[in-house]
């Protein structure tokens, strides 16, 4: 498997992170804009927000499908030549969207957008994780995370401010900006180096037959979908529930990014430490905060602490990156890129069930009850599979000895 050599110059990795996180930051303000801008994207296509959400399920459902495609087509191809190609595909999602003339071609130029997401995070953490030594891997791949979390922080308040204040189509167009200038970065700072020739489709394919593979993917699908259901509709729940006032929405998803901040960097930390103890940890944590929100989102203070702590579980990303990358062996762009199809199968889910339990009558706060419930769930899966390699490991054991 070819990976960037690890003698690289402390200064050159830290600029290749930059180079990587700043196309993270754009897919994640590509990725979150339209949660904090459901109700003009509703008010202007002439759908009710739930529909509206559906947009949210497109883009997941494009990282889905794109994901695996892109990434086993890409396996043989120069690292830095794919994650180009893959920022100019982003680029042309997102400028397409802030043109699209209906609901229905928004939802098809948010499911284009999407299709380069997966394989983008995929290569990149491949790239981060070969310049480092073996124990921070988690580390570096969470610098790069950091641009989505601090997309959260930064950039998902500036497009919900765009969309209060211009159009939610200049936010879309600014998206596009935003990876225009990462291909420029990724040119200058991510280093040539030559794909993998012994990759095949079937190689990469080959991770799928791995059991681990599918129960960490499930585990982010099923345990992360716990805080998108909540997310999805937080400029709603905190307007309507919380009587937040519509111009401080901004400020409060702010406060959500520096959650996901916090909890990329204290995750990472901790899965270097001991990766499937804080996996279990985050998913136990990511439930119970959950529930809490349910109650806490009736008061305007409250309910920006909770949102804060919500942002916190955005810690289980890197360390699902890395127990994937752990469990796939030799087929490591498929499975790295998998992860975040499996982030966005979370997305979609949550957007889902959550938007089902507000048309049934439930009020925004029951997304707290369905995100508790799936992070839950998730934990259980966990659970499953790290007792699975337990038990494969004892018989390994007792048949090498006899």
């Amino acid at each position: 498997m070819s990976a960037v050599p690890q003698s690289v110059p402390s200064r050159d990795a830290r600029l290749t992170e930059f180079a990587l996180a700043v196309g993270g930051f754009g897919i994640g303000t590509g990725e979150f804009a339209i949660m904090g801008l459901l109700p003009q994207v509703a008010a202007e296509l002439g759908v009710s927000e739930p529909v509206a959400g559906h947009a949210i399920s497109a883009y997941a459902l494009g990282v889905v499908v794109g994901a695996p495609l892109l990434a086993v087509i890409a396996a043989r191809l120069p690292r830095r030549a794919v994650l180009l190609g893959l920022m100019l595909l982003f680029a042309l999602g997102n400028v397409a969207s802030a043109l699209a003339a209906g609901y229905g071609q928004l939802l098809a130029f948010r499911f284009l957008a999407g299709l380069p997401h997966g394989a983008f995070f995929g290569v990149a953490s491949l790239v981060v994780a070969g310049m480092v030594d073996p124990g921070k891997r988690a580390q570096a791949v969470g610098r790069v995370m950091l641009g989505l979390t601090v997309a959260l922080l930064i950039g998902t308040p500036l497009a919900t401010w765009f969309g209060q204040t211009l159009s939610w189509r200049a936010a879309f167009a600014t998206v596009g900006g935003i990876a225009l200038v990462t291909m420029l970065l990724v040119r200058l700072f991510v280093p040539a180096t030559p794909g993998d020739r012994d990759a095949s489709p079937l190689r990469e394919l080959g991770a799928l037959r791995r059991p681990q593979v599918w129960l960490t993917l499930a585990t982010g699908a099923i345990g992360f979908g716990g805080m998108f259901a909540v997310f999805s509709y937080i400029t709603p729940t905190l307007v309507e529930v919380s009587q937040v006032p519509e111009r401080w929405v901004p400020l409060v998803l702010a406060v959500f990014g520096a959650g996901g901040v916090v909890g990329n960097t204290l995750g990472a930390a901790l899965a270097d430490r001991a990766l499937k103890p804080a996996i279990a940890g985050l998913l136990a944590w990511n439930m119970c905060v959950l529930l809490v929100f349910v109650a806490a989102a009736h008061n305007p203070w409250t309910a920006a602490l909770l949102v804060f702590l919500v942002g916190t579980g955005g810690g289980l990303v890197p360390a699902l990156q890395v127990r994937l990358m752990d469990t796939a062996a030799d087929a490591q762009t498929l499975a790295a890129a998998l992860n975040h199809a499996a982030f966005n199968m979370a997305n979609a889910l949550g957007a889902w069930l959550g938007g089902l339990t507000v048309l049934a009558g439930h009020g925004w706060t029951s997304t707290g009850w369905v995100g508790a419930a799936l992070a839950f769930a998730g934990l259980l899966v966990f659970l499953a599979a790290v007792a699975l390699e337990r038990r494969r490991v004892r018989t390994d054991a007792c048949a090498a000895l006899g």
